[in-house]
């Protein structure tokens, strides 16, 4: 009885650890620098140990349990950020056009809602975007080049219609491009999340343009 008045004492704090009200949609141009000492009522952490330091955030050993823009996007939109990893391993990752709540809840194959753009992955082999599984088929993958420990790389996702195409660093000519015959839209498709495996990887001002 102890134990299970325990277990219902702590379902209770969480629960009444409200989230407060859905922020409203981006339907303009948004930003986030970072520059304060708490994640905010704009963020949601599936765990994983996301923390602000220095005005960006740093993830490390989350194991696919994402930090979620509560903020939906919209359809079609331009997204921003500048992204790093000190690691010789690589291994930077965002998630894109999710669902806003799902991670792994084992350290398992973890199925996303998401397209999931990796760079550096795999020990520094390969870096991808992929339909909702990074370790399915339905992916646009590329072998070059790998992740530079520290150095810091503008991101930019440009989703219209069908069409994801992301650029690193160089905004004329697309890192990878992935062609979707059946986007992700609507519901459980509708958010940014920063993500992590293991290594330890940067994060800082995003920034989000409908288009």
């Amino acid at each position: 009885m102890r134990a299970l008045a325990l277990v219902l004492l702590c379902a209770a704090c969480h629960k009444g650890h409200d989230e407060g009200p859905e922020p409203p949609p981006i339907s303009a141009p948004w930003s986030d620098d970072f520059e304060r000492s708490e994640l905010g009522a704009d963020w949601r952490a599936t765990g994983g140990g996301y923390q602000l330091v220095n005005g960006a955030v740093n993830a490390q050993g989350a194991f696919n349990h994402p930090l979620w823009l509560r903020k939906k996007l919209p359809r079609d939109a331009t997204i921003e950020l500048d992204a790093w990893s000190t690691s010789p391993d690589g291994d930077i990752k965002v998630e894109l056009f999710g669902d806003g709540r799902s991670f792994d809840p084992d350290q398992g194959r973890y199925t996303a809602t998401s397209y999931v753009a990796v760079m550096g992955g795999w020990k520094n082999s390969k870096s991808q975007i992929a339909r909702l599984d990074e370790h399915g088929k339905d992916i646009a993958a590329v072998a070059r080049p790998p992740v530079e420990p520290n150095k810091h790389y503008h991101w930019k996702f440009v989703r219209q219609g069908g069409r994801l195409d992301w650029f690193v660093d160089d905004m004329t000519t697309p890192f990878l491009t992935f062609e979707d015959p059946k986007p992700l839209e609507g519901a459980g498709h509708e958010h940014f999340g920063l993500d992590n495996w293991q290594t330890d990887t940067w994060f800082d001002n995003l920034r989000i343009t409908p288009l």
